[in-house]
C-alpha cells in the first residue's frame, strides 16, 4: 500500500489541515453572498472531490473564493438564488471553452512582483478580517476598512470579556503552530495546526468557554438544481454579462493563484490550459448542484503546501472531510471554536507575506519592489482581480519603458555636416526626449540623422522624426539627410 502510495501520510496529514482551514472560509464566504452557509460547504466538497482529482496544479486547492462575493451577492439580488445555479453553470461551460482553446496558457507570462504582491495583499486582508473573527466581532466589507477599524475593534474587544477570551484562543492557536516546529521531530510528524485546533477545543470544552463554535445543518435540503424558471432567464441579456464576468474573473483568480502556488513549491509546474478545464468541469458540476461559484484559493493552497502535501490526494481527502462532517457528523464541527479556525488562517496569511523578498527587490531592483507593493496595496484597497489587474499594468509600462532605450549621439566635428545617431528602441514613450535634442541643433548647418542603429522604430516616432527633418533646416540650408534603418 506504502509503495504505491509514498506521500500517503504527508497527503493525508496535510489534508486535515486544509480541512480546518476550509471550513470557516466555505461558510463565511456563503454568508457574504447572500445564501445558505452550506451552499458553500457544497463547493468546498466538489472543490475536492471532483477539481482535485483533475491535472492542472497539482497542490492547489479548489472551493469558494471571497474575490468573486461581491459579484455573487449582485448576482443573487437581481436574479435569485434559484437562478445563480445556472449563471455558474454556464460560466463553468465557457471556462471549459476557454480551457479547450488553449487560453489559460497565456497567464504563465505574469511578472513575479506581481505574484509576490498578490500574495502580499492577501495575506494582510486574511490577517486583518480573521482579527474580527477570532474576537468574535463582525468585520468591515472593505479590506481598507477591515485596517483601519483594526484599533477600535481592540478597545472594544478590552471592555468584553467573551471577546478576550475568543482572542484567547485565537492567539493561543497562533503560538501553538509557531511553537509546534521547536519540538522534536517525532511528535512535528503531526501538523501543528490540526495540534492546535485540537488544543483548543479541549481547552474551551474542560473550561465551558464562552466562545462561538461552526454551525452547520444538512447539505441535501440547500441543493437546488436549476429548473425551467431559471432557464427562461436566459432570455434576459443581462444575465449574460454576469455569466462572462463570472467565469473571466474566475478562471483569472484561478490561474494567478496557480502562478502563486508554484512559486510555494518544487514540485510538478501547473498545466493552465487542463487547470482552467479542472475549473470549468468544477463548476459546471456546482451549477448544476445550485451551489455557489469555485476557484482556486490562495490560501487554502498555501496551507496544503506549508502542511507538507506532496500529491493531489491531499485536496482529495480535503473534500472528503467535508462531506463526511458536513453531512454524517455536522455535531463535531460544532465542537470546533470559531477563534482557533481564525487563528489557523491568520498565520497561513502572515506566511503569505513575502518579507525577504521585498527586502531582496528592493535593494537590487527598486522598480519590481515598487509593482510589489502597489500591488498589494491595490488588493487591500479594491480586491484580488482587480488589484492584480493594476499590478500587471504598471508591471507592462515598466517593462515598456525600460525596452524603449534610446540613445542619441551626436558629432560636430566643426566643418560639414553635424552627424546624430539614433540607436536602440525608438518608441513613443522616448519621443520627447529625442525630440528636445534634435530641436536644440542648429538650424543653419547641414544635419545627418543616422537610424541604422535603431533595433525597433515604431510609427509615432517615425512620422515625428520625418516631420521634423522637413521644418528644420533654415532657408539657404541643405535639408536634413535622414538615413533610414
Amino acid at each position: 500500500m506504502l509503495s504505491k502510495f509514498p506521500y500517503l501520510r504527508q497527503d493525508f496529514l496535510a489534508s486535515i489541515v486544509v480541512f480546518l482551514v476550509a471550513v470557516p472560509l466555505c461558510v463565511g464566504v456563503a454568508v457574504a453572498s447572500g445564501v445558505p452557509a452550506e451552499l458553500g460547504l457544497v463547493t468546498g466538497i466538489v472543490g475536492g472531490l471532483v477539481t482535485g482529482f483533475m491535472r492542472g496544479s497539482s497542490l492547489q486547492v479548489s472551493g469558494p473564493a471571497a474575490g468573486l462575493t461581491v459579484l455573487v451577492f449582485e448576482a443573487v439580488s437581481e436574479f435569485g438564488v434559484a437562478t445563480l445555479g445556472l449563471i455558474v453553470l454556464c460560466a463553468g461551460l465557457l471556462q471549459l471553452a476557454m480551457g479547450f482553446s488553449g487560453i489559460g496558457r497565456w497567464f504563465r507570462a505574469i511578472s513575479v512582483s506581481v505574484v509576490e504582491g498578490m500574495l502580499c495583499g492577501i495575506g494582510l486582508v486574511i490577517i486583518a478580517g480573521q482579527i474580527y473573527a477570532a474576537a468574535g466581532l463582525k468585520a468591515p466589507e472593505t479590506g481598507i476598512g477591515k485596517l483601519a477599524g483594526l484599533p477600535g475593534a481592540f478597545a472594544d474587544a478590552l471592555g468584553s470579556t467573551e471577546a478576550l477570551t475568543s482572542l484567547a484562543i485565537g492567539a493561543g492557536t497562533i503560538a501553538v503552530i509557531v511553537l509546534w516546529k521547536r519540538l522534536p521531530k517525532a511528535v512535528q510528524s503531526v501538523p501543528g495546526a490540526l495540534a492546535a485546533v485540537v488544543l483548543a477545543t479541549i481547552v474551551s470544552l474542560a473550561f465551558g468557554l464562552p466562545v462561538a463554535t461552526v454551525q452547520v445543518e444538512g447539505l441535501l435540503g440547500v441543493i437546488q438544481p436549476p429548473g425551467a424558471e431559471a432557464f427562461g432567464e436566459l432570455a434576459n441579456p443581462a444575465i449574460w454579462g454576469t455569466i462572462v464576468a463570472f467565469a473571466l474573473i474566475a478562471s483569472a483568480e484561478s490561474l494567478f493563484s496557480a502562478a502563486a502556488v508554484d512559486r510555494l513549491h518544487d514540485g510538478p509546474r501547473t498545466e493552465y490550459n487542463k487547470e482552467m478545464i479542472a475549473q470549468g468541469v468544477g463548476n459546471t458540476v456546482c451549477g448544476a448542484l445550485g451551489a455557489l461559484p469555485m476557484t482556486a484559493v490562495i490560501v487554502r493552497s498555501s496551507a496544503n503546501v506549508g502542511a507538507g502535501a506532496k500529491t493531489k490526494a491531499s485536496r482529495v481527502l480535503h473534500g472528503v472531510w467535508l462531506l463526511l462532517f458536513a453531512v454524517a457528523m455536522p455535531w463535531a464541527l460544532a465542537l470546533i471554536p470559531i477563534p482557533a479556525l481564525a487563528g489557523i488562517l491568520v498565520h497561513a496569511g502572515w506566511k503569505l507575506i513575502p518579507f525577504q523578498q521585498i527586502t531582496a527587490l528592493w535593494r537590487a531592483h527598486k522598480g519590481e519592489a515598487l509593482i510589489l507593493v502597489v500591488t498589494a496595496a491595490a488588493i487591500v484597497a479594491v480586491n484580488m482581480f482587480e488589484g492584480v489587474l493594476i499590478g500587471l499594468a504598471l508591471s507592462v509600462a515598466k517593462t515598456a519603458w525600460e525596452a524603449s532605450h534610446v540613445k542619441l549621439e551626436v558629432i560636430d566635428k566643426g566643418a560639414g555636416p553635424i552627424q546624430a545617431y539614433l540607436s536602440g528602441n525608438a518608441t513613443f514613450l522616448r519621443l520627447p526626449k529625442i525630440l528636445d535634442s534634435l530641436e536644440a541643433l542648429p538650424q543653419d548647418r547641414p544635419v545627418e540623422l543616422d537610424l541604422s542603429g535603431l533595433h525597433h522604430l515604431d510609427h509615432a516616432c517615425r512620422t515625428a522624426l520625418e516631420n521634423w527633418a522637413e521644418r528644420h533646416s533654415t532657408a539657404g540650408t541643405e535639408p536634413v539627410r535622414v538615413m533610414a534603418p
